[in-house]
């Protein structure tokens, strides 16, 4: 019997852990082969890989980024394989069993939630024609009435086995991300999240995680993504993982949690600021909201002051990137209560802020609640709202232009400086910023068309004049900054105007002078000892609005004319800055 586990994931990179686990499970009695594509490869492209693999049994993992791009898949499976065997599991399809039992006749079986040990008891059935009407936590048809087990017991998640020693993982565990889970669980009760469900939390066993981590970083992982819901619930065990991550990792490797603010302790924020490599942690933090009254109503415990303190230890620390989510839509959250909490979460300066909109997810508390809010949201995965009593479409279609120039310009890391001096110099808050340029780029068409680095700078500078936003000029000077720093190399077409920009025989002159005496730019510059040829080819002089080397050093904004020679380093792909003080003082020079 030829069993193949089945999945579509988000992104090629990404790898699914649910389907190994099926297959580690199940061995040696069966031997399950895996089969992995991606939500935008063609239904018929993958329908036509499996049934060159002729499977008896077809398993497939459902989550709301694919369920209906799997159904497609089922479809045609069913016309051309018509005996084989298909079984559904994952999140998706564990809960509204009956509804998906009627919507899916293609299908034969459901396993319902944690589906190792179900999914074996299934194959073990089918593989030697024993009956499948009594195993525990599956769903089917009979006699054409929807007929749903009892959920069975919980596994002991100290047996079982490791789901990482494939010898077909192998060649892309550089490639890909790989995620593991130490715990099942999530202590909180949080309505819109399926982890409330599962009451408790239940922990693997650590000498075997740690062996399967080894393993991993000893054959080529780089980005290892802890799935645990709250990684740090247990601050005794978050801390020995931390310190066995610190003292094996192996350079190159980068280790991401998702973790709860307001419950991490000084201490180990202490500990990880001291201890840790830059670069090897990365956390994920959910702020979701900063009203009371929704976290109250979503039954979501979270002490902000606490939450504020832990991003402010670990930014200030300067080891771990932080990456904080804001989910828009919940309940009482109206424009501008969510206007608020953006601004509270977005004065901490994560290094990402993703902004979410609530999904509807089947089993939630807050789906089966969704009339008292009055929610509206989409009849198909991934269920997302499209509007509630106090927060109208028109609202959300606003916070989504919010969404679009968020990820394009805070976390693209394309313009740090600008940004934070825009957000803070230009307008009243950040969120208006946000939202009076996502509306802009909307009006202009923008969001139908495509961009390269230079389209986005050209298209800020084009707002900030169009709407004579304050203190735009200077805005201006920080975003030529920002462009100049993040090349690798002498950029060969600049997006700004020439009248922001040195003469050319300014230039000529500038040049002239530094050729013959280096000095002029500072002895850290002439300790280059660049000939005439490198300094031409390899170097820029570009003025701004305010002294640069101040800015540099200091953070601080004076507006007065300087100058600049800009190096770019073909050795290292590094931009430098030497400043030449004033226009006055050069030509004085």
């Amino acid at each position: 019997m030829k069993v193949i586990a089945s999945t579509l994931n988000a992104k090629y990179i990404h790898t699914n852990l649910a389907i190994r686990y099926l297959k580690a499970f199940a061995e040696p009695e069966h031997s399950i082969e895996l089969a992995e594509y991606t939500i935008n490869d063609p239904a018929l492209n993958i329908v036509t890989d499996l049934f060159s693999k002729k499977p008896d049994v077809l398993g497939f993992s459902c989550y709301i980024w694919n369920i209906e791009e799997t159904i497609k898949v089922i479809q045609i499976i069913r016309k051309v394989l018509p005996e084989v065997k298909i079984i559904l599991g994952g999140p998706e399809v564990s809960y509204d069993v009956v509804y998906w039992l009627k919507r899916l006749k293609e299908i034969d079986f459901i396993v319902i939630g944690e589906g190792e040990k179900t999914f074996k008891v299934l194959l073990d059935a089918l593989k030697n024609g024993g009956s499948t009407d009594d195993i525990l936590g599956i769903g089917f048809v009979k006699d054409d009435k929807p007929v749903i087990n009892p959920i069975r017991e919980k596994i002991d998640l100290r047996e079982m086995p490791s789901p990482f020693r494939f010898p077909e993982d192998k060649e892309n565990l550089s490639k890909r991300v790989t995620y593991i889970e130490t715990s099942r669980g999530c202590p909180f009760s949080c309505q819109f999240c399926l982890s409330s469900i599962e009451v408790g939390v239940r922990y693997f066993k650590r000498e075997q995680m740690k062996e399967d981590i080894r393993y991993l970083m000893a054959n080529g992982a780089k980005t290892i993504k802890f799935v645990d819901r709250t990684f740090n619930i247990s601050r005794s065990y978050a801390m020995e993982m931390f310190q066995f991550l610190i003292d094996e990792h192996v350079p190159g490797t980068v280790f991401q949690f998702e973790i709860t603010g307001d419950i991490m302790r000084p201490e180990v924020i202490d500990f990880l600021n001291k201890n840790a490599p830059p670069g090897l942690f990365r956390f994920e933090i959910g702020v979701q909201s900063t009203n009371d009254l929704t976290n109250q109503l979503v039954k979501r415990r979270q002490n902000f002051e606490k939450l504020t303190r832990t991003v402010t230890m670990v930014k200030d620390g300067g080891k771990i990137v932080q990456h904080l989510d804001l989910i828009a839509g919940l309940p009482e959250e109206d424009y501008h209560s969510f206007k608020k909490t953006f601004n509270d979460v977005f004065a901490l300066k994560p290094e990402e802020l993703q902004l979410g909109f609530l999904k509807m997810l089947r089993g939630t508390g807050l789906r089966i609640s969704a009339k008292q809010f009055g929610y509206v949201y989409m009849d198909q995965a991934p269920y997302e709202i499209l509007q509630n009593h106090v927060l109208d479409f028109e609202d959300v279609l606003k916070i989504k232009q919010v969404e679009d120039v968020l990820e394009k310009y805070w976390n693209g890391h394309r313009m740090d400086h600008a940004v934070d001096y825009i957000t803070t110099a230009c307008f009243d808050t950040p969120f208006d910023f946000f939202q009076e340029f996502g509306s802009y780029w909307d009006e202009q068409g923008w969001s139908r068309i495509g961009h390269q680095l230079e389209d986005l700078f050209k298209r800020l500078l084009q707002f900030l004049h169009d709407k004579e936003i304050r203190n735009r000029k200077l805005a201006e000077g920080i975003m030529k900054y920002d462009y100049l720093l993040n090349h690798r190399y002498k950029p060969r077409k600049l997006w700004w105007s020439p009248s922001a920009s040195v003469g050319r025989q300014e230039r000529t002159d500038i040049y002239s002078a530094i050729n013959e005496d280096n000095s002029l730019a500072g002895s850290e510059f002439a300790s280059l000892k660049l000939n005439e040829r490198e300094l031409y080819k390899h170097t820029i002089i570009e003025k701004f609005p305010f002294l640069l080397g101040e800015y540099i050093h200091n953070g601080n904004i004076i507006p007065q004319t300087s100058y600049a020679l800009v190096y770019f380093d073909p050795a290292t792909g590094r931009s430098s800055f030497y400043p030449l003080e004033t226009e006055q003082h050069f030509q004085m020079a």
